[in-house]
Order: C-alpha cells, then sequence, then structure tokens
C-alpha cells in the first residue's frame, strides 16, 4: 500500500491556490459606486462654476463689458453650473455627451481668458511687473473656468467606467489623476490669492490663512496621489475640510472688507466693485471637494 505524501503535490498546491489568488485580485466595483464618486465631481464642478459666474459677472460689469468676449465666461459658467446639477441628480453609469462638451467649452473658454487677460496685463505701462499684476486683469480668474471644466470633465469619465471595473482616466487610477488634478488647483489659487494679498499688505492677520492652509491641502492631496491606496488618510481629509471652510469663511471676510471701504454698505454700488471680491473664495470650497472625491475613489476603487 502507498503511504500518503505528507506534503501535496506542487500541481495540487497551485490548484487550490491560484483561484484564491484571483479571486483576491479580482476587482469588482459597483456601477453605482462609480456614479456616487462622478456625482461628487459634478458638485466640485458646481461649486467652481458658481464662483466663476459670479466673480466674471462683477468684474466684467465694473470693466462694462468694453469687449464683447466678455459675455463669454459667464455663458460657459453658466452652463457648467447647470449641467453639474444635472449630472448631481444623474444616477446613469454612463457619460452625458451635452455635459462633455459643455466642460470641454468651459476648458476652452478659459484657456482663451487666460489669454486675454494676459494681453491686458502686457500692455499696460511697465508690461510685467508688480503694478500691472496689481492692477490688470486677474491671471488666475480664467483659470477657475479651466479647473471647473477639467473636474466635471473627469466627473463624465469616472461615471463612464464599465461595470466590474475600477475607474481610470488614460490608464491611470481615477482618484490618482483627481488628488493631482485637485493639488494643483489648488497650489495655483493659493498663489493668486497670495498676490492680491500681498497688495493688500496682509493688512488682517486671516488673510494668511489662505496662503498657509490650501498649500498644506495642495502637499497632503499631492503625497495621497503618489502613495498607497486604500488609507484612510485623516490628516489629508482634516485638512480638506478645513480648506472648504475656509473658503465659505472668506466670503464673510470679504463682506467685511466691503463694510470697511468708505459708505460701508449703505454704498454697496461702488464698493462691491473696488472692495475684495466676495465671490471668489468659494473657489477653495470647490477644490476641497474635488480633493475629497479624490479621497473616496483612492479608498473605494484602489490600483487594480
Amino acid at each position: 500500500m502507498k503511504r500518503a505524501h505528507p506534503n501535496p503535490p506542487a500541481a495540487s498546491v497551485l490548484s487550490a491556490v491560484l483561484p484564491a489568488c484571483a479571486a483576491r485580485r479580482a476587482v469588482t466595483v459597483p456601477p453605482a459606486g462609480a456614479v456616487r464618486s462622478a456625482q461628487r465631481l459634478n458638485r466640485a464642478a458646481g461649486v467652481l462654476a458658481l464662483s466663476v459666474l459670479a466673480d466674471s459677472a462683477l468684474e466684467h460689469y465694473r470693466g462694462a463689458f468694453h469687449n464683447k468676449a466678455m459675455v463669454m465666461p459667464l455663458l460657459s459658467a453658466a452652463l457648467s453650473l447647470a449641467v453639474s446639477t444635472h449630472g448631481n441628480a444623474d444616477k446613469r453609469a454612463a457619460a452625458h455627451r451635452i455635459r462633455d462638451g459643455v466642460y470641454a467649452a468651459a476648458i476652452l473658454v478659459g484657456v482663451t481668458g487666460t489669454g486675454f487677460h494676459l494681453y491686458n496685463v502686457l500692455k499696460r505701462p511697465g508690461a510685467w511687473s508688480w503694478q500691472s499684476l496689481f492692477y490688470g486683469a486677474p491671471m488666475g480668474a480664467p483659470a477657475a473656468l479651466i479647473l471647473s471644466g477639467a473636474t466635471g470633465f473627469l466627473a463624465e469619465r469616472v461615471r463612464n467606467t464599465r461595470p466590474g471595473s475600477a475607474p481610470k482616466v488614460g490608464g491611470i487610477t481615477a482618484g490618482r489623476v483627481v488628488a493631482a488634478a485637485a493639488a494643483a488647483g489648488l497650489l495655483g489659487t493659493s498663489a493668486e490669492v497670495a498676490l492680491m494679498h500681498f497688495r493688500g499688505a496682509y493688512h488682517d492677520p486671516f488673510m494668511y490663512l489662505p496662503v498657509t492652509i490650501p498649500p498644506l491641502t495642495a502637499v497632503l492631496t499631492a503625497a495621497a496621489a503618489l502613495g498607497a491606496p486604500r488609507r484612510p488618510r485623516p490628516l489629508t481629509r482634516w485638512f480638506l475640510r478645513a480648506t472648504a471652510a475656509l473658503g465659505i469663511a472668506g466670503v464673510g471676510f470679504h463682506a467685511i472688507g466691503v463694510a470697511r471701504n468708505m459708505g460701508g454698505w449703505r454704498n454697496w454700488s461702488q464698493n462691491v466693485l473696488n472692495g475684495p471680491p466676495i465671490p471668489a473664495p468659494p473657489s477653495f470650497a470647490g477644490l476641497a471637494l474635488e480633493g475629497l472625491a479624490a479621497m473616496g475613489l483612492l479608498q473605494e476603487h484602489p490600483d487594480d
């Protein structure tokens, strides 16, 4: 009688282990999970679009719309806000052609606006100087429309995930792409705020908050984009929430800045135009929402 081999044959081991490994490595993502992540990005794109709509309407009204093209960011931001609202309510696991088109148009309008603003700065006396940067067309303003369009475009790519697959953008895990985009947006917006607050001589200590908290948030978000997935990253989430709160609080601080001008709110028609821009700070909230969406993607849909 043959004795049983104390160790099972290699073939038996492989036949038992390989199916288990395959089951463990298989990524099964329910379509509803990708849709929820896309809706979070739609909300972020909508907040950015709302900020751009209000801010560009105010600034271009102050400029008397002397260039007919100045109505384009208003139209583009309004459409972006509308399709973002639609996307937030849409539970279908497929990209929407109209939303994609509106978001792509927002990016194009934002890039074109950046060119117009650059020309406005360079044609001023002294060309590329502090004076021109302080009082010329704000270079960072059209970039917010680019960020809104890009965030919405990423939302549609996440939504268009094939059932059973993890969301990817250009072959890269969507969470990493969205986190990198949010980090870049936070750094760029912080640079614009730093320039404007430098012009204001940082006369209020609270003016240091948007040039310290968001950059730190950007660094943490970029680290998440490059780091291991499935980590809860409570510190990064805390800074993202603090940045979102800062974007809302900034509206109040800018409203106080308007009230400090001669005549205060009684002279609102002049002071709102010449005081700190009230609609600008919510851009931080929109970017923070994008970062939080990225954290959710990295945890719920990690690398295959």
